[in-house]
């Protein structure tokens, strides 16, 4: 694939990723470096988060700059943490410096974490996104490299998913069962982009492949819009306990070999998915599973 290749179909002919938040309890430099190794190992894209670690434009832009063919992502920047201007802006440079490997996902975070940490009043979440993207596209430019990238959205119900539709280029679900993946794409229809984060734990006995998923969950299991998404699931009350049921851990963590992992890969692209990001837990939430993706990215061959 050549420069002019877009991002989308980058992600279309490679149809398997990462999605690491390892990069973020790693050195600068090494972090460059393991991007570099996960893309020797043959992955399509690399997503990163946005919390409490580093600014994700700027991440991003290092990460697709030191790297020659994998998409990175950002999943997702947090439209309160900056202006969407600075956020048009950011983008276009990062689309410039590495062309046709980034995409831009965005998604409004939750309550606690906007209004408690950035002092900042969290809006309906949908209105919130919607006036944002309209600003964004808005917004004056006036530098060389005018292109933007595509937009995805962190959209998990049926009004967010249609907002992907008609006002960015595609979503990005996170904590998702294939089951969601095929109405994703009923509601984004054939065009949009759809890349699903998929968390795994490979090879690891049953009591110890329940702790990391459960430890994994215990990040998102008290925060409404998940819980939210999981009822809309067919989850209940007793399935959103801190760090989930074994029930939830079960539908949401695959849990196994590497057979198992690409199981639910293809679960996730005959239900509509177009890329699948693997999250890969590892003994602990700062550990780099290094191993666990290099056995994975061995058997990438058959995508």
């Amino acid at each position: 694939m050549d420069e002019a290749t877009g991002a989308a179909e980058r992600l279309r002919a490679r149809r398997v990723g990462l999605w690491t938040a390892s990069l973020e309890v790693t050195p600068a430099t090494g972090a460059l470096e393991l991007a570099r190794q996960i893309e020797a190992m043959g992955f399509g894209s690399l997503w990163i988060p946005e919390a409490y670690g580093r600014e994700a434009l700027t991440h991003a832009l290092a990460l697709a700059t030191a790297t020659s063919s994998l998409v990175v992502g950002t999943g997702i920047a947090n439209i309160y943490a900056r202006g969407a201007m600075t956020v048009a802006a950011a983008s276009r440079l990062v689309e410039a410096l590495a062309p046709g490997r980034f995409v831009l996902g965005l998604g409004v975070s939750h309550q606690p974490l906007v209004e408690r940490d950035r002092h900042q009043v969290y809006g309906p979440p949908l209105a919130a996104m919607e006036h944002y993207l309209q600003e964004l596209h808005a917004a004056p430019y006036f530098a060389a490299d005018p292109q933007l990238p595509p937009i995805v959205l962190a959209a998990l119900g049926p009004k967010m998913l249609e907002l992907a539709r008609d006002m960015a280029d595609g979503a990005h679900p996170y904590l998702v069962m294939p089951s969601h993946t095929e109405q994703a794409r009923a509601a984004l229809g054939e065009g949009p982009l759809l890349v699903v984060e998929q968390a795994v734990v490979v090879n690891c006995d049953r009591e110890e492949s329940l702790r990391r998923a459960h430890e994994h969950l215990s990040i998102y299991s008290g925060l409404p819009n998940y819980q939210n998404s999981w009822f809309r699931q067919g989850f209940t009350e007793a399935d959103v306990v801190r760090g989930g049921s074994d029930r939830l851990a079960d539908a949401l963590v695959v849990q196994g070999g590497v057979e198992a992992v690409f199981a639910r890969v293809e679960e996730h692209l005959e239900a509509g998915a177009d890329h699948v990001a693997l999250q890969v837990l590892g003994p602990s939430l700062v550990d780099v599973p290094r191993d666990d993706w290099q056995a994975i990215g061995e058997a990438l061959d058959r995508f």
